[in-house]
């Protein structure tokens, strides 16, 4: 395994006397190199697709991260709404300080989208 890691195709954790600790994650990757491997894959090319695995996990970790804020912006305009419908003047001034700037911006966003 330290030959992997020299390698950069497995990640460690250093303890403080200098031992490796590899995360559960680690076992799965080690399993992906060796069958790569048993099929006469050249480690180079096994951690072009290990790169390119990795990608393809953020790009759903940040889809997930994007579907999270939508669902805490749809609760936000739904709370701003409902003040709305019960406004005054005053009430429209505090509905604006209640959305956030991230808010304003998703929705200055999507509505340049959907136009």
């Amino acid at each position: 395994m330290d030959h992997y890691t020299n390698l950069g195709l497995l990640h460690a954790e250093r303890s403080p006397s200098n031992y490796r600790y590899y995360d559960i994650s680690a076992v799965s990757r080690l399993e992906f190199i060796e069958n790569h491997k048993k099929d006469g894959m050249p480690l180079s090319e096994i951690k072009q697709l290990l790169h390119k695995k990795d990608l393809e996990e953020a790009e759903e970790i940040d889809v997930l991260e994007l579907r999270l804020k939508i669902k805490g912006l749809q609760q936000e305009v739904s709370d701003v709404l409902a003040q709305l419908d019960k406004s005054d003047e005053n009430n429209h001034e505090y509905v604006k300080k209640q959305v956030s700037s991230e808010s304003m911006s998703l929705i200055q966003a999507l509505l340049l989208l959907l136009n």
